[in-house]
């Protein structure tokens, strides 16, 4: 039934979501029985309800709700496509999007599940395939990255229309290349994934920065091992 996704609107009312500052994770006020939070970013956090399951729901906080129309219209734009997921419609703050199976990149690493070179490619295929539907696909970190049967699902496009280069998939591209092989299958501390995504947010990493940042990681990982 069209619009059927409404039906979770009254309790996605009772839920808040709130910004915090230097890019940390939102803070969620409010629950529900019937709602799941399946996400959490530095914009929005997305949730699931339990009696329409199929669908997600991408909860903005007041200050970047403005952003909501910015993504349906980025959804649009992309079409169907393997390498994202689909948009049904948004309501006051929230996108309604497809509910994805799948691990993230992230929690990948934390649990040790293995991360395919495949995904990689098809990472590169999506950006690809976003530049030729004329947008500027950036803001890709582990987090936006879902592991759905050994390929990638990118899963947050909402800066596809900004200008500039983050060179965040640059420099994760390169780790891979050059260091997972050190890490590969390994359960990786918390501690050290947030020191991590900490220091990348706060040096502002560049184009030409990455080695002595990559030798820092590596240095702070031999140390764990």
């Amino acid at each position: 039934m069209p619009n059927d996704w409404l039906e979770a609107d009254p309790y996605l009312s009772t839920i808040k979501v709130i910004s915090n500052s230097d890019n940390e994770p939102v803070t969620i006020e409010g629950n529900s029985d019937v709602l799941k939070c399946i996400g959490i970013g530095t914009d929005a956090a997305v949730f699931q309800y339990i009696h329409l399951p199929q669908y997600a729901y991408k909860l903005y906080s007041e200050e970047k709700k403005e952003k909501i129309k910015q993504e349906a219209e980025i959804y649009h734009r992309l079409g169907t496509s393997s390498y994202f997921s689909t948009c049904y419609g948004y309501h006051k703050n929230y996108l309604v999007l497809q509910y994805e199976e799948g691990i993230t990149l992230y929690d990948c690493l934390l649990r040790g599940i293995y991360i395919p070179k495949q995904v990689v490619q098809d990472v590169d295929n999506a950006r690809e395939y976003a530049r030729q539907k004329g947008m500027n696909p950036r803001d890709i970190h582990l987090r936006n990255i879902l592991l759905q049967n050994g390929r990638a699902k990118v899963i947050d496009v909402s800066e596809y229309l900004n200008t500039g280069n983050d060179y965040r998939w640059e420099h994760l591209r390169k780790g891979y290349d050059e260091y997972y092989h050190l890490i590969a299958g390994k359960s990786i501390p918390i501690f050290i994934l947030e020191s991590i995504r900490k220091w990348y947010s706060q040096r502002r990493i560049g184009e030409n920065q990455i080695d002595d940042f990559m030798q820092n990681i590596s240095k702070l990982i031999n140390f764990w091992k």
